[in-house]
C-alpha cells in the first residue's frame, strides 16, 4: 500500500464516521465521507494532473467536520468567523496527524495544510483549484436543496460570495451544471451583481 493509498483510506475511515446522511440518486451515505469523494474528483476534473499535495488536501478538506458543529458557537457573524477559523485548523491538524502516520515528510504536511487552510488563494494556484473544487461541489450536490429554504437576496448573496472566491476556469464548470429554472434565475442574478460592481 503506498503512502497516498494508506492516507486516503484513513482519511476515508474518519469521515465514514460523520453521523450525518447524505441521501444522492436514492443511497446514503456518511455525509463528510460522501463529499470528501466528490471534491476529489472535482480536482481531478479541474486539474487531471493534480499533484499528490493538491489530492491529499482534496480527500481531507473538511475532515471530521462534524464534530465541531456551528450551533457549539454563539450565534453573530464574530462567533461565525471563529468557527469557521477553529474548524479550518482542526481540518489541518487531523490531517496532518494521518499523512505523519502515513509516512509523509514535514514538508509534504505543511504543503498539505497550506491547501486546506487556503492560504495565498487567487495567488497559488493549488488554493485556487481547492476553492473552485468546494464551490462545485456545492452547486452540483447542495445548492438544489439549500436555496428553497433560504429568502431570494440571501441566496443570491451567498453564490456571489462563493462565485467571486472561484476563478474563470471554476465559473466554466459552473455554468455547465444543471440547474432548474429558479436555480438558475438566482445563479444569473449573482454573476449580473458580479459584473455590475
Amino acid at each position: 500500500m503506498t503512502r497516498l493509498t494508506h492516507a486516503f483510506k484513513m482519511f476515508d475511515e474518519y469521515n465514514k464516521k460523520d453521523p450525518h446522511a447524505f441521501v444522492w440518486d436514492g443511497l446514503s451515505y456518511p455525509r463528510e465521507y460522501f463529499l470528501a469523494l466528490k471534491l476529489h474528483d472535482w480536482v481531478l476534473r479541474l486539474d487531471p494532473d493534480a499533484s499528490e499535495e493538491l489530492l491529499l488536501a482534496s480527500r481531507s478538506q473538511h475532515i471530521g467536520r462534524w464534530e465541531i458543529p456551528r450551533d457549539s458557537y454563539p450565534e453573530g457573524r464574530d462567533a461565525y468567523l471563529k468557527w469557521r477559523k477553529d474548524l479550518a485548523l482542526f481540518h489541518a491538524d487531523k490531517a496532518s496527524a494521518i499523512m505523519k502516520d502515513s509516512g509523509y515528510t514535514d514538508d509534504v504536511v505543511a504543503r498539505v495544510r497550506q491547501i486546506i487552510l487556503k492560504q495565498k488563494i487567487k495567488v497559488d494556484a493549488e488554493v485556487q483549484t481547492i476553492e473552485n473544487a468546494l464551490c462545485l461541489v456545492f452547486l452540483e450536490f447542495q445548492y438544489e436543496e439549500f436555496y428553497p429554504k433560504h429568502p431570494a437576496e440571501m441566496v443570491i448573496n451567498i453564490l456571489r460570495k462563493s462565485l467571486l472566491k472561484m476563478d474563470n476556469h471554476g465559473h466554466q464548470f459552473a455554468l455547465s451544471l444543471n440547474y432548474s429554472e429558479t436555480g438558475l434565475f438566482y445563479i444569473n442574478e449573482a454573476l449580473k451583481n458580479i459584473k455590475s460592481n
